[in-house]
């Protein structure tokens, strides 16, 4: 896979993209070019304190659920 260089131009991820990015990577569905584009940021502390935040909603939902089933 060929991943671009850093363009000095490109815009910082927003939150929702971030999310969105998170959420989708987590499910297997990302598309290359949304995969690129998150590449070319300068750091990747976003992605991973999205990442931590959606795995423990993620759970925790799971959680309410099965305890509201059972």
């Amino acid at each position: 896979m060929n991943i671009p260089e850093r363009d000095a131009k490109t815009p910082k991820p927003s939150f929702f993209q971030v999310m969105l990015s998170v959420m989708s990577a987590a499910i297997g569905v990302q598309s290359a070019e949304v995969r690129a584009r998150d590449f070319q940021t300068d750091s990747p502390l976003p992605f991973i304190l999205a990442g931590i935040i959606f795995t423990v909603v993620f759970v925790g939902t799971l959680l309410v659920i099965v305890s509201w089933v059972i």
